[in-house]
């Protein structure tokens, strides 16, 4: 797969969650009898429209996602009264909460899926399994002016190359390689590899560091592993592990960006690259670069990204605050534990800021992406 079209399938593949999260409100209100005026993939202005019954399906100019409208799920909208009994707020408590909560597990469904079709047939890395193919070349011994290239730098190796023999002798695993360099610090040897069908040779220094109180050499580069598979039912646990590591970790993201965004805001102006990259948002555009680098890694990697970005989404709309799916919960579940209907427009104010920090963030994750693209280690 091309980088362009790594990047923009990574970004198609967000853009689908979305809109299968809105499907999840749509069919669920469907089926409880509510009304839904409107099903558009897309905002902004019509391009195309047709009337189904009681809905419009459609599309619109600016395809980022789409939306369901659903009677009633705004509490200040004005509904005929011919119609109220069919809304959203005049629905039982728990079939308001299967309606908001559907958007929400779609994600977690959509991302057990994507795991376990990685654990069952594509297969993940096994460390304990190297080849003798290079995965990454560490370019730099040290750092500043005293900073010296790495013998395999100074080789000329690159991810992808098989190494083929090293001082002499004949490299079949990597553990074979791994023992003959650290046995020779500070030697001259004779490296052969392997790129596209054609062998190349190169005569290097090995650098000298030190393990365990001994000097042992040093050459600079990382194998690539064997994928292995986790079998048709191994994978279900596997996967549902992933999930919930990647769920632990959208939290902990989440957390992070919250109490960084204003660290990643002043650090623009101080020129703190590293707040910057530690807590920095991501637009589609971070996305789609995220995408191409996970892609030139494995197709296990970029399948992982789309599950892992599938599921933070899930986790911000979990959030108790309106008018996220967890705060139209969190209203629902208030309203059922005092018995009345609250008083929303009291939430107006926690509403507007909600929104002000998405579209904060998402201003600010767009700037980033543009003027300083996000790069993989």
């Amino acid at each position: 797969m091309s980088e362009f079209l790594s990047g923009f399938a990574a970004v198609f593949a967000v853009i689908l969650v979305v809109v299968i999260h809105e499907g999840g409100h749509f069919a669920a209100a469907k089926a409880f009898g509510m009304k839904a005026t409107e099903a558009f993939f897309g905002f902004g202005p019509r391009i195309w429209s047709t009337q189904r019954g009681e809905t419009e399906y459609g599309i619109k100019a600016f395809p980022l996602g789409g939306y369901v409208r659903v009677v009633g799920m705004n509490p200040l909208e004005e509904v005929d009264p011919v119609d109220e009994h069919r809304t959203y707020r005049a629905a039982p408590f728990w079939k308001k909460t299967v309606v908001v909560l559907a958007g929400i597990a779609s994600h977690f469904v959509i991302a057990f899926f994507i795991l376990y079709t990685v654990f069952a047939f594509v297969g993940t890395p096994d460390a304990d399994l190297p080849t003798t193919e290079v995965a990454a070349v560490t370019q730099q011994i040290g750092s500043g002016p005293d900073a010296i290239s790495t013998p395999a730098a100074t080789a000329g190796i690159e991810p992808g190359d098989r190494l083929v023999e090293f001082a002499g002798v004949p490299i079949t695993t990597w553990d074979a390689f791994r023992a003959e360099a650290r046995s020779r610090p500070g030697e001259a040897v004779l490296v052969v590899y392997e790129r596209d069908g054609a062998l190349i040779s190169a005569e290097v220094e090995l650098a000298t560091t030190t393990s365990g109180g001994e000097s042992i050499g040093f050459f600079g580069v990382s194998p690539n592993f064997e994928t292995t598979t986790s079998g048709i039912f191994g994978s279900v646990g596997a996967a549902g592990a992933e999930v919930g590591e990647l769920t632990l970790r959208s939290f902990e993201g989440l957390g992070g960006l919250v109490v960084g965004v204003w660290n990643v805001f002043t650090s623009l102006f101080t020129g703190d690259t590293a707040t910057i990259q530690d807590n920095r948002p991501v637009s589609l555009i971070g996305i789609a670069a995220i995408g191409q680098q996970t892609a030139e890694v494995g197709l296990w990697l970029y399948l992982e990204l789309i599950a892992w970005v599938t599921i933070f989404l899930g986790v911000v709309n979990v959030i108790p605050l309106y008018p996220l799916d967890g705060g139209h919960f969190a209203l629902a579940l208030y309203e059922r534990v005092v018995g009345r209907t609250a008083d929303v427009r009291k939430l107006v104010p926690v509403a507007a800021a909600v929104i002000l920090f998405m579209l904060v963030i998402g201003v600010l994750g767009l700037y980033l992406d543009i003027v300083d693209p996000i790069q993989l280690q």
